[in-house]
Formats: structure tokens, C-alpha cells, sequence
């Protein structure tokens, strides 16, 4: 069997990638090797600017339930300290409280609706590459067979069988002098202050719902999810682990020790699947190469690090938005060159930048006189708004800005494209309700440049009206970027057709 794109891995960065795909016209086949939905918890949400790429795909409502677009939260944390976001002008953190297994099951059906075929208890054992195409073999069900694609993603983890079998290397560090535990529990009702939902500890104090809660011992997340048991969870640096399984009562006398005082936990309450879990290591690692000729990485396979801050969907599905329409590009024949390689440039570097953020927030986490003298500075820092702009900018991924290539003096260029309301002859419109197709986009408040657009048609989408911003024209990525833009009367046409050979390859003749 011949295919355009084989997807290893079948978790939310991999039906991510169908979507954008098949968003794109192009039908790829999703390998999984288990045979079902795991019902394992891991993800608690999602944080960042991937909330506001959900939206402009028309994913957030299924996703929250609720209708209306997403709206900035009030605070959030770096390293266990609070960041009081409505300080800022422009808020950029988003949130949305859904389990993984909700993210993955909105995603399938949404890759299943758009045409992509999803095959489990199909697991990646070989892959062989050549000029043209990747060999991929497979143990599925009915047994080994191979499957021939011109590409080959993996998606499948930090275990990645796709980057091992590529040999692409995985270099980083481990950590195993951390030890953290985490369970579905239940705390006595007495102990819950019904104002805020966190825990009045007698001998300890307050302890804030939703947070990382730092002593000289350790650290304590108390997460109140509603319509479900609360997590706790507890992180201990030396400490010595037992051989034997992760119960309750482990983790209650983790949390007393953390706390320097008895916090009592008992087996969670209602349907599960609920959460009981022991790591004794943790890794930071960062893939050499986001790509080898015909094989690619997302999410997890290319890069891990500490989920503290909740950055790793973040990433992880906006690789995938990020790689669905250039690798489209490639397929479809239109990608000027170097569009594929633009991936793993633009990345990479935000990775790096996110095993930066997660290492600091890891550090001022940890024990000792010196991190307490270092927090008590760095919450000083965080008493300016422009320090708690910089801090919230770096977390949600909204200070990301791409090389364009092409003239950048305009302060939108290389960045997240404003959300935004345009007025047009069929009514009034969102610009996230303009992106749900993932197209190439060109907004025009002018009207002049229809003629200068004429030889892309067939890739961009132009949408003129008026709109509330002194931009008077943007061209847009379908990964929601800003390649072009203008606030003059008359837009300039030559920099326009130069922004758009550069993302979307030459015009095409009568097109």
C-alpha cells in the first residue's frame, strides 16, 4: 500500500496533524499501537496560545462546551509564584480545563469527519528511506506488513520508536533526585475553604487551590477539579522511594512531610479512571534534528521536559499546526524551497526556549536557603507589570516571532496574527471563523489588492471589509502567523507578491 503520510502515534499532537492535514486536502493514515483511547490520566488542560489555535479551528467550543471564544485568565504561576495577569495591557494566557482523554477524543472525531483513517493495535517496528518514499513496516492485528509513504511523522512520544529508527539523536539529562507522586484523592471537607477552594492545614496554613506550594521540604499541588476527585500531588528532592506500588497512604505521608504537618488523604470517590502515580527521574531532552529527509518529529518525539507550567500540548500541537501545512505544500507541489526545513528552524528554537523556562521554574522549585533568597528577589521582579508581561508572553508563547525573509519593520510580522473583527458584505466576522479552513489568508481593509493576489488564488484566500486596527492589510499563514502586512492607505503590491513567493510559491498562470 502507497500513501502520502504515514502519522506514528495517535495521542493529541498526531490527530492534530491529521486535522491539518486533512484541513489541507491531503488524507493521511494514523498508526497507534494500542488498540484503544488509553484511559490513563495524564493532561489536566491546556495553557497558552494553543487555546487560541483551537479557537481559530473551530475546535474551542467542542472542546469547553460552552459557546463564545476564550477569554484571558486572571492569574497564573511561575515557578510557585503567582503572576496577577490583570496587571497587563495585553493579557496572553489562556486556559482551558479539559483531561487529555477529552483533547484526544475531540481530536479523533474531528480527523475521522475530515477523512484521515485511523488504525490502532498497529505498531511502527521498521522504516527504510529512499529518494521518493519511507518503507514503513508495521505489526498490526493480521500481522507484519509494510507500507510505503512519501512521508513518515512520528508523533509517537518521548519514546520514540520513528526517532531511534531514524537514529536521530536525543541528547539531554536526566534527573533522579527528585521524587514526585501523584493521585486522585479525597480531603476532609473541613479542611476546604469554600471561598477560594484551597485547604486550611492545621500547623501548616493556607494552601492555595491550583498551584505549585513551595516550602523549605518540598512542594504540594492541590488541584480541586470540578466534577471529579481532586489531585494532589507532591515533589521531594532526595527522598527515598519504596520498591513497592504507589498507594494513598504514600502519598499522604509525602504531602504531611512536604507540609510539616498531617494533611489527611483517602481513596478517591466516584467513577475513575483516577490517577495514582510514582517518577523517580525526570528527563529534559531536546532531538539534534527536527527532520531526516522523509521522517519528521512532533511533540514529545522531538522534545521533553518538565510539565511544571503545563507548556507541553503548547508545544507539542502547535508542531503540528506548524508542520500540517507545509508538509501539504510539498505534497501538493507548491512549496517554494525551503518551506519544509522552515519547520524544524522555527521549532526547535521555541523548544529550546520552553526546556529553558521549564529548567528555571525546576530550580526555583527546589529546597534551600539560596532558592528562598532567590524567589524572595524574584518576587520583587514580579511587582512590575513589564517583568510579569515578559514572564507571561514567554510561557503562553505569544513572545514566539519567526524569521519572515522578507522586509520586517512592521511589528506584526513574524508574530501570532491579533484576534480581530472584520466587517464584510456578508456581516460581521472573527477573523478565528476565517482561519477554521487553515488556508492561506490575505485580509484587505483597502480593496486594492485584488490584482496583485490574482496569481495565488488557488492557494489564498483574500477577505476584504473593515476592521478596527490601523493594519490596513495582513497576510496570513494558516498556522495563524503574520507573513505580510501594511498600515498604508495603498498597500505596497511589490512587498506583497514577494511575502507570498516566499511562503506559497509562485504565482500560477490564469490562476
Amino acid at each position: 500500500m502507497t500513501t502520502d503520510i504515514v502519522i506514528a502515534g495517535a495521542g493529541p499532537n498526531g490527530l492534530m496533524l491529521a486535522c491539518e492535514l486533512s484541513l489541507a486536502g491531503i488524507r493521511p493514515l494514523v498508526l497507534e499501537r494500542l488498540p484503544g483511547r488509553t484511559a490513563e490520566h495524564r493532561a489536566n488542560g491546556l495553557v497558552g496560545q494553543v487555546v487560541r489555535m483551537l479557537d481559530r479551528r473551530g475546535l474551542y467550543e467542542r472542546l469547553n462546551g460552552n459557546p463564545g471564544p476564550p477569554q484571558p485568565i486572571p492569574a497564573f504561576t511561575f515557578g510557585a509564584m503567582r503572576l496577577e495577569l490583570e496587571v497587563l495591557d495585553d493579557n496572553p494566557m489562556y486556559a482551558l480545563g479539559v483531561p487529555q482523554r477529552r483533547i484526544e477524543q475531540v481530536l479523533e472525531e474531528r480527523a475521522l469527519e475530515l477523512g484521515a483513517e485511523i488504525r490502532r493495535g498497529h505498531e511502527l517496528v521498521g522504516l527504510a528511506q529512499d529518494t521518493d518514499s519511507v518503507a514503513v513496516d508495521v505489526v498490526g492485528p493480521d500481522g507484519p506488513h509494510r507500507l510505503r509513504a512519501r512521508y513518515l511523522v512520528g508523533a509517537d512520544g518521548g519514546r520514540s520508536q520513528t526517532r531511534k529508527l531514524s537514529a536521530i539523536g536525543f541528547p539531554g539529562a536526566t534527573k533522579d533526585d527528585v521524587v514526585s507522586r501523584l493521585a486522585h484523592v479525597t480531603v476532609p471537607p473541613s479542611l476546604v475553604d469554600p471561598a477560594t477552594l484551597g485547604l486550611n492545614v492545621p500547623g501548616h496554613g493556607f494552601v492555595p487551590p491550583f498551584i505549585h506550594h513551595r516550602t523549605e521540604r518540598g512542594v504540594l499541588a492541590y488541584a480541586p477539579f470540578p466534577g471529579g476527585a481532586p489531585l494532589v500531588s507532591t515533589m521531594e528532592w532526595s527522598a527515598d522511594p519504596t520498591d513497592q506500588p504507589m498507594t494513598v497512604d504514600e502519598l499522604h505521608a509525602s504531602a504531611s512531610r512536604v507540609l510539616g504537618a498531617d494533611l489527611p488523604l483517602g481513596p478517591p470517590e466516584g467513577d475513575g479512571p483516577h490517577q495514582l502515580r510514582r517518577l523517580t527521574s525526570g528527563n529534559t531532552r531536546l532531538a539534534d534534528r527536527f527532520r531526516d529527509r522523509r521522517v519528521l518529529l512532533v511533540g514529545d518525539a522531538a522534545h521533553v521536559h518538565s510539565a511544571i507550567g503545563g507548556p507541553g500540548l503548547n508545544l507539542g500541537l502547535q508542531d503540528a499546526v506548524n508542520l500540517g501545512w507545509k508538509l501539504a505544500a510539498e505534497l501538493h507541489g507548491w512549496a517554494p524551497p525551503g518551506l519544509l526545513d522552515s519547520y524544524e528552524t522555527e521549532r526547535r528554537t521555541v523548544a529550546r526556549r520552553v526546556v529553558m523556562h521549564t529548567r528555571a521554574q525546576s530550580a526555583l522549585l527546589s529546597p534551600g536557603d539560596e532558592i528562598s533568597a532567590l524567589r524572595e528577589l524574584f518576587g520583587e521582579l514580579l511587582h512590575e507589570p513589564r517583568n510579569v508581561q515578559h514572564i507571561a508572553d514567554l510561557m503562553s508563547g505569544a513572545d514566539v516571532r519567526y524569521e519572515m525573509g522578507i522586509d520586517a519593520e512592521h511589528p506584526l510580522v513574524g508574530r501570532w496574527a491579533p484576534d480581530l473583527r472584520l466587517d464584510t458584505a456578508g456581516g460581521s466576522v472573527r477573523l478565528a471563523e476565517l482561519t477554521a479552513g487553515a488556508r492561506p489568508l490575505l485580509l484587505d481593509t483597502t480593496g486594492s489588492l485584488v490584482d496583485a493576489l490574482s496569481g495565488w488564488r488557488d492557494r489564498v484566500q483574500v477577505v476584504t471589509g473593515r476592521a478596527d486596527t490601523s493594519t490596513t492589510a495582513m497576510l496570513l499563514r494558516p498556522d495563524g502567523y503574520t507573513a505580510w502586512a501594511s498600515n498604508d492607505a495603498r498597500p505596497d503590491a511589490r512587498s506583497l507578491r514577494e511575502a507570498l513567493t516566499k511562503w506559497f510559491g509562485p504565482a500560477t498562470a490564469g490562476a
